[in-house]
Formats: structure tokens, C-alpha cells, sequence
């Protein structure tokens, strides 16, 4: 049995997980991140996480095959840094994975928190029957990822699967440094929310009154469902034509609401894609509860094979 070290660091939470190639985890640490006081407080914390870990099961630290990060925003995935930390200020080219390396003698890979959260479907969750996997998390933000035979497919500067800027909408809604009309800016968690609160007021907290409220016969939600739907089909369907892969897994937040729109989402995604490709290419569920850290320790895994 082979031992990777996991680590999701996110701008409230850093967590280090030991976990085996099955994906079990031995050991846990977990702290807050403490991001304020910058990158070498924070990576002087992941440090002590990993020296705390209990590492009976395996042996020791030596005998660990290497450490994966996930972070959020996109990563040089040549040279092991972040290109953006707009939650983690002062991580932009931070060397965090020369620095566990020299710590710790073990190889040491980072990727975004959506690519590794994909890579552990792709392996162990919902898409681990097939060999082409695109994962879609739809909840406060956008995100995607593809992996081929188990291994992220990263891309020339690490963008590969940041589809949440494909638009969607001509001149609609523009959301941060996004294109206007982006998926993001139109089918996420917080867009449903933004439309729903605009029309319908304090009668939506989340995305799930808005679909709830559609469910119940109200027109205006049911118009925000109805165009979403439709822009997220033609997010999935633009990716299909492009890639083709043998399935999709969703996640996030909203896929909680899926009751409301699946069977739906699915019909008019097959009707926008070729007809050879009609059936072909399942929408999938997550099957993983935990997917960020172990996605984590999943990256040495892939990238050591």
C-alpha cells in the first residue's frame, strides 16, 4: 500500500490529511489558515501540520510517496505556484512546493481546489469506470476539470477546465474580471441567488428557494430556472463538442436542487449536442463527501505513476 500526504489550503481552513492510494484517510490536522500573516506564517503552519500527522499506518514520513496541494485560483503547474491567491494575499508565485520539498524530502505537486476535487471523482468517486472524466462543480463559483486515464489535463498556464468564464449570454450580467454574460455570472449558486433576490426579494436566501419557488408555480422563478437550465446545457454542450468525454461529474452546492432541474438539464443537453452523441455521455453525480484534500493526495499519486 502506497501513502500520499493531502493538503487543502483555503483562505479560512488549511487541512493535511495522510490517505493511501484507496483514498482512506490514517490521520487529520486541521487549523485555521490564518492567511493575514502571510505565506511564510501559513506555510510554517502546513509544516507543523505535516509533523503532526500520525504516520504509524505507513511507517514514518519516509515511507510517504509525496504531498499534493489544492488551492483556489489557477496554478503553474510546471513550476508549482499559484498565478492568482485572491483568497490566500501574497501565495502569487510563492514556492510553497520547493519549500515542503527541501522540509521534507518528498515530491510535491499543487493544482486548483476544483482540478484536485475532480481528480478524486475521477479516481475514486462517481467517474472512476471511465477513461475521459470532466468534473463541473456548480455552487458559489464555476469550476471544471478534465482527467484522462487519471492524470489532470492542466493546460499550457493551468486555466485547462476554468469553463466558468465560457459565455453564455450574450451582454449579460458582468461578474468580477469575468467576460459579461460568463457561466459563471448566469448559472451559478450566487447568480441564481442575485436574479432571485432582484425579482423576488427576501423570499430567496439561496438557490433552493429559487427552484423550490419555480416548483411551486411562481412565473418569475420559473423563468430564472428555465434560463439556467438552459445556459448550463449550453455550457455542458460547448465542452462535449469540444472534448468528448466519456462522462461528466457535477458537484457543488446547487446539485442539491438537482430534483428540480436534472432530468430537464440532461434532456436539453442532448438535444444540443450531436446526434451520435445523444446518450453517450452521462451526467453524473459526486459520489465523495471529502474530495478536497484527498483530491490533494491524489496529485502525487497521478503524477508519479
Amino acid at each position: 500500500m502506497k501513502f500520499y500526504i493531502g493538503i487543502d489550503l483555503g483562505g479560512t481552513n488549511v487541512r493535511t490529511l495522510l490517505v493511501d492510494e484507496l483514498g482512506k484517510t490514517y490521520s487529520e490536522v486541521k487549523d485555521s489558515t490564518d492567511r493575514e500573516n502571510g505565506p511564510d506564517f501559513v506555510c510554517d503552519k502546513i509544516i507543523g501540520q505535516i509533523e503532526a500527522l500520525d504516520t504509524t499506518a505507513c511507517g514514518g514520513i519516509e515511507n510517504v510517496e509525496g504531498i499534493g496541494i489544492g488551492v483556489p485560483g489557477p496554478v503553474d503547474t510546471k513550476n508549482g505556484v499559484m498565478i492568482m491567491a485572491t483568497n490566500l494575499p501574497g501565495f502569487e508565485d510563492y514556492p510553497i512546493c520547493d519549500k515542503l520539498t527541501a522540509k521534507f524530502g518528498l515530491p510535491c505537486f499543487i493544482d486548483n481546489d476544483a482540478n484536485v476535487a475532480g481528480l478524486a471523482e475521477a479516481i475514486l468517486g462517481a467517474g472512476k469506470d471511465y477513461a475521459t472524466v470532466y468534473y463541473v462543480t456548480i455552487s458559489t463559483g464555476i469550476g471544471g476539470a478534465f482527467i484522462v486515464d487519471g492524470k489532470l489535463v492542466s493546460g499550457g498556464r493551468g486555466h485547462a477546465g476554468e469553463i466558468g468564464n465560457i459565455v453564455v449570454k450574450n451582454n449579460g450580467y458582468k461578474h468580477g474580471g469575468l467576460n459579461a454574460g460568463a457561466a459563471e455570472g448566469e448559472t451559478s449558486g450566487t447568480a441564481i441567488v442575485r436574479k432571485g433576490q432582484e425579482e423576488l426579494g427576501d423570499q430567496v436566501i439561496h438557490a433552493g428557494d429559487v427552484f423550490r419557488l419555480a416548483s411551486e408555480g411562481n412565473e418569475v422563478a420559473k423563468n430564472i430556472v428555465e434560463e439556467c437550465i438552459d445556459e448550463l446545457a449550453l455550457t455542458f454542450a460547448d465542452i462535449a463538442h469540444t472534448i468528448d468525454p466519456h462522462c461528466f461529474v457535477i458537484g457543488g452546492g446547487v446539485m442539491k436542487s438537482k430534483e428540480y432541474f436534472y432530468e430537464e438539464l440532461l434532456a436539453r443537453f442532448n438535444n444540443s449536442i450531436h446526434v451520435g452523441m445523444r446518450g453517450h455521455i452521462p451526467l453524473l453525480e459526486t459520489e465523495l463527501v471529502d474530495c478536497g484534500a484527498i483530491g490533494a493526495a491524489m496529485l502525487p499519486m497521478s503524477r508519479l505513476k
